[in-house]
């Protein structure tokens, strides 16, 4: 297990990515290193199972591909919020070297972390923002980043910001077009892009015709209910989208492009796959529409990649009667064997779990007891045996202990809080340490 965290590892270069403008203000969170961390809670992430989940997901695209008569779609995996809390720069450098096509994040930080930590593969910045000012504009071009674009008005600022740097670089003349962006349409999220049934489309593709130093290298579109079980809406989103496609071809436009598909897409409607799919929740091992009915499912087996670990550091023996925690809203009901673990809802350990999580502690589940506090939560050990102090607890993952093996999934988390695994993975917050067990 290694104890680095690739986000502070030394900046190496490649052919595609430069310095950022040095006027350019990106200020990221900075992750608790390892090396640095005298705390015992820490999150353990295993790339091999990353690495394993990538194949699972070519594996059933290449099947569906052969199953239609066509080449089988690219692969860009979505690593945004830190790679869905498991560590953006570290997923990045090892789903490179696995061969992937390219990776998809929503923030421009979150692209140029990645350019620092090394990864050359071509990168999308979906979330469409890139800053008030020029910097963010010319920090996409500096670092070869493809930009989602929905409006008039994001064209005109990008195609400004890379004219002024190819004049730059030309000695004041203008050259060829090099930045490409990718067209988001709303289908049916009514969250970003741009939308078939008004006049906005028109309006975006007469912009592009304005800036040769533009191309629209592809369309893209996110559906809003691929993990339900009720698959009209998905095909009702390809519909539109294919409606779209036409109109833009129609204008002169000849897209390289076409892509929609997430996780759950990926494994339910080959359809969708097109030229390259966005993977996310699926390459950490997170099924991503268990709900769906199975005979709608390509068989994809997805191992988990984080465990989140602690230990036992207090323990203490109450009477029946006693009560504990914040607000006593635990009582004891019989004489009880009560240990502190040092993790917290500022750590990621939802509150919501007072009272009805658990942990695992010699791979028997031991309930969660009193209100979760910002740093140290405690619960019931009474029924097992032997508990002592420094004793692993493993809050997130598998325990296999002396005689018993068990474990809480992100899902089984998510069903008690009323909440969605992407949600429990990405709220392991910074200050817990990631350690990375290298494939």
């Amino acid at each position: 297990m290694s104890g680095s965290v690739a986000s502070d590892a030394p900046e190496r270069s490649h052919p595609r990515a430069t310095a950022p403008p040095p006027n350019l203000r990106i200020v990221r969170p900075r992750r608790a290193a390892p090396s640095e961390a005298a705390r015992v809670t820490r999150a353990e992430i295993n790339l091999a199972h990353v690495r394993h989940n990538l194949h699972e997901v070519r594996t059933c695209m290449a099947a569906d591909a052969t199953a239609a008569g066509r080449p089988p779609a690219e692969v860009w995996p979505v690593l945004k919020a830190d790679g869905y809390g498991h560590g953006a720069a570290a997923l990045g450098t090892t789903l490179e070297r696995a061969g992937v096509d390219g990776i998809c994040v929503a923030l421009l930080e979150e692209a140029i972390e990645l350019r620092q930590a090394g990864v050359a593969v071509p990168i999308l910045v979906m979330g469409g923002y890139y800053g008030r000012y020029r910097d963010g504009l010319e920090a996409l071009v500096e670092h070869d980043l493809s930009p989602v674009v929905y409006d008039p008005e994001q064209l005109d600022r990008l195609g400004a910001a890379a004219r002024y740097l190819q004049r730059g670089r030309a000695g004041g003349a203008a050259t060829s077009p090099r930045l490409d962006v990718h067209l988001m349409v709303d289908t049916g999220m009514g969250r970003l892009g741009v939308r078939p049934d008004d006049e906005g489309l028109e309006a975006l593709l007469d912009a592009l015709h304005r800036h040769p130093e533009l191309r629209l290298d592809a369309l893209m579109t996110h559906f809003a209910c691929a993990d339900e079980p009720d698959e009209a809406p998905t095909r009702a989103q390809l519909a539109r989208f294919d409606e779209v496609t036409a109109r833009v071809r129609m204008a002169g436009f000849r897209p390289r492009r076409r892509h929609a598909a997430n996780s759950a897409a990926c494994l339910r409607f080959p359809e969708a796959q097109m030229s390259f799919v966005r993977p996310g929740i699926a390459i950490v091992g997170v099924h991503p529409c268990p709900e769906a009915p199975r005979h709608t499912l390509r068989v994809a087996n997805l191992r988990p990649a984080m465990r989140v670990v602690s230990e036992v550091v207090a323990l203490r023996q109450i009477p029946a009667g006693a009560s504990i925690g914040y607000g006593h809203r635990w009582t004891a009901a019989r004489p009880s064997r009560i240990a502190t673990l040092p993790m917290g809802y500022a750590d990621g350990l939802d509150r919501a779990l007072s009272h009805r999580g658990h942990v695992l502690i010699d791979g028997q589940r031991a309930p969660i007891v009193g209100s979760v506090s910002m740093d140290l939560t405690m619960v019931d050990v009474t029924d097992i045996d032997g508990v002592a102090l420094r004793d692993e607890v493993v809050v997130l993952g598998r325990q296999r202990g002396r005689r018993h093996d068990d474990a809480i999934t992100a899902e089984d988390i998510a069903r008690q809080v009323g909440s969605i695994p992407w949600e429990c993975l990405t709220g392991i917050s910074r200050r817990v340490p990631r350690y990375y067990r290298h494939p």
